[in-house]
């Protein structure tokens, strides 16, 4: 499985506990920082691993590749994981329609984000360095919304100061992993075989 590295540890948490026969090979989280870049380093992926597996399945939604990484699956004869962003397999493509409409500046987090705040957006946008610039680009953003699942002491107070950091008030809902893991065993599922 050619993994986003934000999903890769629920993932590894969802093969442990199916007993999946899986080896995770996860990709930097960072590239969606560059989404023009993950059907790239998915296809170079895809080229390293051919030949050691039996099959091969890519656990990204498009991510903001605008069908790139669509087309790398098709040529490839593989499967991605459904969705635009991993937010919907957190929530529900509905239940992340209902968030924008509801508030359209909604900021959204996952436990990976949450957990890695102050390295993928504090440091990567600069904020540590010029925290001037937190106004600009937070401007039209009206709340953070964690999609929590894993609710702990520790993953709560690092959401309080991820809000806080940007100035937004933090909404805390229930995230699940029951459409990853049914998205995960869809792409382990074996193709068909041709008629």
């Amino acid at each position: 499985m050619i993994a986003c590295g934000a999903l890769a540890r629920d993932i590894l948490d969802l093969a442990a506990r199916n007993a999946w026969a899986v080896d995770v090979h996860p990709l930097p989280p960072l590239l969606h920082n560059r989404p023009s870049m993950i059907a790239v380093e998915v296809e170079r992926t895809i080229d390293a691993l051919e030949g050691r597996y039996d099959q091969i399945g890519i656990a990204y939604a498009d991510c903001g590749t605008y069908g790139a990484l669509d087309e790398v699956c098709a040529r490839r004869g593989l499967q991605r994981l459904p969705g635009l962003h991993c937010y919907d397999l957190y929530a529900g493509p509905e239940r992340i329609q209902q968030f924008f409409e509801d508030e359209p500046g909604t900021y959204l987090l996952t436990d990976f984000l949450v957990a890695s705040f102050g390295r993928t957006v504090i440091q990567e946008l600069g904020l540590d360095r010029h925290p001037e610039l937190r106004d600009t680009y937070f401007a039209h953003y009206t709340r953070v919304v964690w999609l929590a699942t894993r609710r702990t002491p520790e993953l709560t107070e690092l959401a309080e100061r991820a809000a806080a950091a940007v100035g937004l008030p933090l909404s805390v809902v229930e995230g699940r992993l029951d459409r990853l893991e049914r998205a995960i065993t869809d792409v382990l599922a074996p193709a068909p075989l041709p008629a």
